[in-house]
């Protein structure tokens, strides 16, 4: 581990993240736009650096909106109407941090765990921000050593989905388990938010659709996780993260999430 006085947990972000603290622009959207027009910029943006977008009125961000609203909102209301009818201020969630420089790993995942959402943001001034999501945090456990293994990982309950699963089965399943990932029962495959939110972008938002729930999920490809079979190091893994589009963990009889790896930087 780098020297300090200090674990990582309890450094400030500017320490340890430096130059690339306020590098990622923060995407935005204005509250009065319709909600197919967000939808259409999560497929671009979920599981990056970004992964949610920032509702704005005016120049004030006044609400934030991921894959969960979207998830929601088309569980309640399955047609076009949600996406056509509703305003983006109307689904946002005004939980939205805003942190400074000096807050700490453990501070931030406090903030995080309170609303659900591994999202902030930090005023650089003159109306502007930039993004501190999960995949942000990674580059701390790739530029830093632990003496922490996978394996230490606490195991969790694993949610998967069978053959015939529906999308109306599979949304259900990510409300109540409170869970962005699925895994395709006895395999590495799984399906996400964005799967989902690409399916229904490709339908012309359930315009040409009837029935979305009752669609099987097997009309959409889904996403495959790295199975790795060495107990690899905090670091390792995280860097195996970086790199994935759509990152996903199996160790033995472990899956792991970007999430996972943030709470153990949290812890040390």
């Amino acid at each position: 581990m780098s020297e300090s006085n200090s674990t990582i947990s309890e450094r400030p972000l500017s320490e340890l993240l430096q130059d690339s603290l306020i590098s990622t622009p923060c995407v935005n959207v204005r509250k009065n736009a319709k909600v197919r027009v967000v939808a259409g910029m999560l497929v671009q943006y979920l599981e990056t650096f970004t992964d949610s977008v920032v509702v704005r009125d005016g120049v004030k961000p006044i609400g934030v909106i991921g894959g969960r609203e979207i998830i929601q909102g088309v569980y309640k209301n399955p047609s076009s109407d949600f996406f056509d009818m509703k305003l983006v201020e109307d689904i946002a969630d005004s939980r939205l941090n805003i942190i400074t420089p000096d807050t700490s790993i453990k501070e931030l995942i406090s903030l995080w765990r309170g609303v659900g959402r591994a999202f902030t943001l930090i005023n650089m001034g003159n109306d502007d921000y930039s993004v501190i999501s999960v995949k942000k945090l990674l580059e701390i456990g790739i530029n830093n050593d632990f003496e922490f293994y996978i394996s230490e990982i606490p195991k969790k309950k694993i949610v998967t989905f069978g053959q015939d699963a529906t999308f109306g089965d599979i949304m259900k399943l990510m409300l109540e388990n409170k869970t962005r990932k699925i895994l395709f029962e006895g395999t590495n495959q799984f399906i996400n938010d964005r799967i989902i939110i690409e399916t229904i972008e490709n339908s012309d938002y359930l315009l040409s659709t009837e029935n979305f729930l009752d669609i099987p999920v097997s009309v959409a490809p889904l996403e495959e996780a790295k199975v790795v079979s060495e107990d690899l190091s905090l670091s390792d893994i995280s860097k195996i993260m970086y790199e994935m589009s759509q990152p996903l963990i199996i160790h033995e009889d472990r899956v792991i999430s970007p999430w996972d790896i943030c709470i153990a930087l949290g812890k040390n």
